[in-house]
């Protein structure tokens, strides 16, 4: 039998250290919101693929869905020649995606090559070429998506010059004092010192900030940058890459705002655990590519398409946004509740939109001083008892749950137990 130490060091001899693992554990099957090791341990999963797998591991009506589509093909490039499923699916989401006027849908592969063209298009449509993004926002890894991300270490740092036409605005959070008058009085800095907003094509934005820290886009903020892009024609792009299909509650996260996007880029939850990525847009921005400019050879593959409309199906047919609401509110009573208590670590601003909750580790009462060290033994003590989480965060001391919307209360319940005794103060230390 293969064992995870065993595995480890073939993983270590094959595979570059730049790609770092969460734990040291090697997954051999998974249902729903346990996995289980290659040594038959079991654990409760608060990572669900970095916020994949909103409907769970393996679930049963994407998984029948797949299988007859791979009985009928797996691919053909929707260039090459189309398929009914792609069109239905983009019918599906323009139908429900909170854009105004009339939508269209193109799909990709990854969330940065969402990002990445939903640049390209925003410059198609303006004739422009700069970006305004916001400090601690992650929007990929490529090359354009890392140059929008704001934070160097590990994105950016050695590997070579910053992507040009890019500015980042600080994001408005209580924990770096920046208000959003503050965020707002930047970006006419930005105008005034570097670029005109005639230039600007884009202003991209995550209405929750996941590798940043779980910190929701204030709806003040938002409104006001609808404003400006409407007054100087700029496009506004949504990324919601992590915080779309149900996560928040809603099925976009940008239904929590008044105000509307231009663009919004969709990724992990899309297909449940397929890799599909898409950018949905107002139809009048989306069509001022040229004819050949966008695309892919796997963009949209069928077996993903088809795992998608399924992921729509399960979340309407099992009320996974009332699921949402339902999950959150169960992990911020029981983490405000951790947060009271002098026998665990210092926890501080438990926060979140729906099922995405996360809460800072710190070291000092007044939760000003951060503790990604203690974060570090705390998300190991967990999956060393069983429970699989994920921190982040700018000073990297953020613990984010992520359990799939398809878990159980019990399940849930016994996540958070897991979680109680990694918070404990005694034997955190080394």
């Amino acid at each position: 039998m293969a064992t995870n130490s065993a595995l480890l060091k073939r993983r270590e001899d094959a595979i570059p250290l730049a790609l770092v693992n969460n734990t040291p554990l090697f997954c051999a099957r998974a249902k729903n919101a346990e996995m289980w090791d290659v040594e038959g341990r079991r654990y409760v999963d608060f990572a669900a693929g970095i916020a994949v797998l909103n409907t769970g591991h393996c679930h049963p009506k994407i998984m029948d869905a797949v299988r007859r589509q791979m009985d009928d093909f797996t691919h053909t490039s929707f260039q090459v020649m189309m398929y009914e499923s792609y069109v239905a699916l983009a019918e599906k989401l323009n139908a429900k995606a909170p854009i105004d006027g009339p939508a269209k849908t193109i799909f990709f592969t990854t969330g940065g090559e969402a990002v990445e063209n939903a640049v390209k298009i925003a410059r198609a449509a303006t004739g422009r070429n700069g970006l305004i993004a916001f400090t601690g926002a992650f929007h990929g890894r490529t090359a354009l998506a890392a140059g929008l991300t704001g934070k160097v270490v590990p994105y950016k740092k050695r590997l070579g010059p910053a992507m040009p036409d890019v500015w980042h605005v600080p994001f408005p959070t209580l924990a770096n004092g920046v208000s959003v008058s503050d965020t707002l009085r930047h970006l006419d800095f930005i105008f005034r010192a570097d670029i005109d907003p005639s230039n600007v094509a884009a202003i991209i934005i995550e209405p929750v900030q996941g590798e940043g820290g779980f910190n929701q886009t204030p709806t003040e903020l938002f409104g006001a940058l609808r404003r400006i892009c409407d007054q100087h024609g700029i496009v506004l792009i949504a990324d919601e890459v992590q915080t779309g299909f149900g996560r928040t509650g809603r099925l976009f996260a940008v239904e929590h705002f008044d105000a509307k996007p231009d663009l919004i880029c969709v990724a992990k939850s899309l297909a449940g655990g397929f890799p599909l990525s898409g950018v949905i847009g107002r139809k009048a921005i989306m069509d001022n590519v040229p004819a050949g400019g966008l695309g892919g050879t796997y963009a949209g593959n069928p077996l993903a398409v088809a795992a998608a409309l399924a992921v729509l199906d399960v979340i309407e047919e099992e009320n996974l946004l009332g699921r949402a609401q339902a999950i959150g509110a169960q992990l911020k009573e029981r983490i405000e509740a951790f947060a009271r208590r002098n026998d665990l670590v210092r926890i501080a601003r438990v926060r979140g939109l729906g099922a995405m909750v996360a809460f800072d580790i710190v070291k000092d009462a007044a939760g000003s001083e951060p503790d990604p060290e203690a974060t570090k033994r705390i998300v190991r003590r967990a999956y060393e008892t069983g429970l699989i989480i994920l921190s982040c965060g700018t000073e990297a001391n953020t613990i984010r749950l992520l359990a799939p919307l398809t878990a159980s209360d019990g399940i849930i319940g016994e996540g958070l137990d897991i979680l109680e005794h990694a918070l404990e103060l005694e034997g955190l230390s080394g």
